[in-house]
């Protein structure tokens, strides 16, 4: 069974994700925080890494940075962020070889995302695309 870790602070947001990702045959471990989730990554092996870009002690970003320091680019890892600068984000994430996706999100098209990554099933266009995602303007 493929393991998950979710790096999310909101806890129904984590909480949704691992219901979700259960019921497609995945195992979940969750974290409320980057610095939380390097801990757990400590004794745990995972296959993909679901982090929130804002949280509190360590955001998404100085989490991605230490992931790849110590385990290096083999495990996929998926950044959802609300934030409006979805583009300046993404170029941000890219040397760290990170999939954007925004929030909001359909629970469905990130299971499609998350088996494209971790090569399960058919190869499908990239789900993780802000456009597919669902991703909206920001407020001006």
């Amino acid at each position: 069974m493929r393991r998950i870790l979710i790096a999310e602070d909101e806890s129904h947001i984590a909480h949704v994700l691992s219901v979700w990702l259960r019921r497609h045959g995945f195992r979940t471990l969750e974290a409320r925080n980057g610095a939380l989730a390097l801990k757990l990554l400590e004794t745990e092996t995972v296959d993909l890494i679901i982090s929130d870009m804002n949280m509190p002690v360590m955001d998404g970003l100085g989490f991605v940075r230490e992931v790849r320091e110590k385990l290096g680019e083999d495990i996929p890892i998926l950044m959802l962020s609300a934030r409006c600068d979805q583009g300046r984000l993404g170029e941000q994430l890219k040397p760290y070889h990170v999939q954007l996706y925004p929030k909001p999100f359909m629970p469905s098209q990130l299971v499609a995302e998350i088996e494209r990554l971790l090569g399960m099933g058919t190869e499908q266009p990239d789900a993780g695309s802000l456009e597919s995602a669902g991703a909206q303007p920001c407020p001006r």
